[in-house]
């Protein structure tokens, strides 16, 4: 329970900063964040491009200003909220999504990791702390899933 806790605060406190770096460079374009160490190790430019919003799929499909094109980093604050809030509750539906979104999070993780080192050529360290995370957080979620008492 300890270790969701902390993997939960900790996605979520990565995902209101990125939220923060695409506000602020919004805001000001000159913006540069903490984590932007080089021109290749860039949160910023990360978070400023066409993927860092909607994982960069729908804004070619629903056009930039959807509302369905949110920034990743909202959607990581509902998928962080989601596993902490539903992560106590005992059950095979509780179970069951978060089994689920910790499924989805991780196809998203890869596929914006793809998309950082073969699209935009960056290492972007708040982007990669996220990765991880949601990669524990499958971890936790699949043992979960395997211990739960079977029905009949």
């Amino acid at each position: 329970m300890a270790a969701r806790a902390a993997l939960c605060v900790a996605g979520a406190a990565l995902s209101l900063y990125a939220l923060h770096v695409e506000r602020a460079h919004a805001r000001d374009p000159a913006y540069r964040a903490r984590c932007d160490l080089a021109e290749a190790v860039s949160c910023t430019r990360v978070f400023a491009s066409r993927w860092g919003r909607g994982l960069g799929l729908v804004e070619p499909l629903l056009g930039r200003d959807s509302a369905a094109n949110v920034p990743n980093g909202a959607i990581g604050v509902v998928f962080y909220l989601l596993q902490g809030l539903l992560g106590p509750v005992r059950g095979r539906g509780a179970a069951a999504v978060l089994l689920a979104s910790s499924v989805a999070s991780a196809a998203a993780s890869l596929w914006l990791a793809a998309i950082l080192a073969l699209v935009l050529h960056d290492l972007c360290l708040v982007c990669i702390s996220t990765y991880g995370l949601n990669l524990l957080l499958l971890r936790l979620n699949w043992r979960r899933w395997r211990q739960r008492p079977k029905t009949a």
